[in-house]
């Protein structure tokens, strides 16, 4: 015979486990220092700025 499952408690797992791939998601993209976020910022400016300055003006 299969065993019985109750659906409810079923269905509340799966919201539970999707909630908290979703919350994990977010901390990755949102959950960082300040000294990262203005590392990150701060390498990009360069490499920003060092691209202007290989243009050539027409």
């Amino acid at each position: 015979m299969s065993k019985v499952i109750n659906l409810n408690k079923a269905r509340k797992a799966r919201d539970k486990a999707d909630k908290r791939a979703t919350a994990d998601r977010n901390a990755a993209l949102h959950g960082r220092s300040k000294a990262d976020k203005a590392l990150d910022k701060s390498v990009t400016e360069r490499a920003e700025r060092d691209l202007d300055g290989h243009r050539r003006d027409e």
